[in-house]
């Protein structure tokens, strides 16, 4: 059944690798059973009461919040032993692939370090150009599965039920892991970075993260799910845990083969192909943060021509849309994949100091509602790593080898 929807894989399938239990195992943990009484799906909880020690590049635990905002670190409480894994080698790495800055800096970043191939999943037979042009300019080879949606999902609302957010990465990494298996390889390269962790509102007393699964406490879970279900036969861990997205903003800045060709409006990825765009919408969220957040490391004429003409900080329209992302609204954080207030404030700040910058208003109107008083930005702290991770030496950028 796997190789009916995992492309390129010619390898033979060894028994005592993929087996039942272990696969098994991890999607219990990504999917959990529903439990349906009187219509209302019940989930019950089957995750590690025990996550993973995060470590430094050297195995040690790094804990560098950003006290200047008041940012403790992002996941719950942390014991125990790393997982153990192929970590202290380079070996063959699987990358999930998506388009994004994100991914695409992980990818440029780890090439040199060891052998690489892309992961790349869709609905059989429909691919995304989005993912696809950016995918050709990596010169990688791509491993491919498909998934579809059960139509009953997309029948939620008519159903009664709540249509909420499904953990879409947790998925994404379960189905990653049996594709690396298959096609020989054994580390999982993630793209998930620090703000990825940080809670989206506070409800009820709760902190509520709708990116979960990006976690750096899903890593964690997951990780030792894995360790526990393969015997440490794969790595798997983010390379952008520890980093904020202004640090990979900055580096993506300098990849200008993909400056063409990147896409993370969400527009780009409709289900209905007659929806789907093929060119920057300009006014969701997503499309407002990351010309924010690239704001301060490309021109003025390099991002207009980006969005085509329509770039969201041009269009005084979007005004409470920058506010959301910069929380000068209250509790209006969208519910995006968009990075945190302080790495947003950060952005603004250096955007609005560029010379190229002067005669983009509400730029400087965004700026000028920021909060006057402490803490303050530090942005050179958010350029640096501020986060714990899983890296492996083998794998590590630089700048976390010390």
């Amino acid at each position: 059944a796997a190789l009916a929807w995992v492309g390129r894989v010619t390898i033979r399938l060894v028994p005592d690798l993929i087996t039942r239990a272990p696969i098994a195992a991890i999607w219990a943990t990504v999917l959990p059973s529903p439990n349906t009484t009187s219509g209302t799906p019940r989930r019950i909880e089957r995750w590690p009461s025990i996550l993973a020690k995060p470590r430094s590049s050297k195995g040690r635990c790094l804990r560098r919040a950003n006290a200047a905002w008041g940012l403790g670190r992002p996941g719950g409480s942390a014991t125990g032993p790393p997982p153990a894994g192929p970590a202290d080698t380079p070996g063959r790495m699987l990358i999930p692939f998506g388009g994004g800055i994100d991914s695409i800096v992980t990818v440029e970043m780890m090439r040199p370090r060891a052998d690489a191939a892309l992961f790349v999943m869709s609905r059989p037979g429909d691919r995304f150009a989005a993912i696809e042009r950016p995918a050709a300019v990596t010169g990688l080879p791509i491993v491919r599965a498909g998934r579809e949606i059960d139509p009953q999902l997309l029948r939620s609302a008519e159903l009664g039920f709540l249509n909420g957010h499904v953990p879409v990465t947790g998925i994404l990494s379960a189905i990653a892991v049996l594709a690396a298996l298959l096609d020989g390889r054994d580390t999982v390269v993630m793209s998930n970075e620090w703000s990825a962790s940080i809670a989206t509102l506070e409800a009820g007393g709760h902190a509520i993260n709708h990116q979960y699964s990006k976690s750096a406490d899903f890593e964690a879970g997951f990780r030792q799910v894995l360790a526990a279900a393969l015997g440490g036969r794969v790595t798997y861990f983010s390379a952008l845990r520890p980093f904020t997205e202004l640090w990979v903003a900055q580096k993506f800045a300098a990849l200008t083969a993909y400056h063409a060709t990147f896409r993370s409006c969400n527009r780009a990825f409709h289900i209905d192909p007659q929806r789907r765009l093929d060119y920057w919408c300009g006014q969701c969220d997503k499309c407002c943060f990351i010309d924010l957040i690239l704001a301060p490391f490309l021109p003025a004429a390099d991002l207009r021509q980006i969005f085509a003409g329509a770039e969201p900080l041009a269009d005084p329209s979007l005004a409470d849309r920058f506010r959301a992302l910069l929380g000068t609204l209250p509790d209006a954080k969208p519910f995006e994949c968009v990075g945190e207030v302080g790495e947003c404030r950060a952005a603004a700040l250096l955007a609005a100091a560029r010379p190229d910058r002067a005669d983009t208003p509400l730029l400087h109107l965004l700026t000028a509602q920021l909060p006057a008083g402490p803490p303050p930005v530090d942005v050179a702290g958010l350029l640096r790593p501020v986060g714990e991770h899983w890296i492996p030496d083998a794998y590590a950028a630089d700048d976390l080898l010390v």
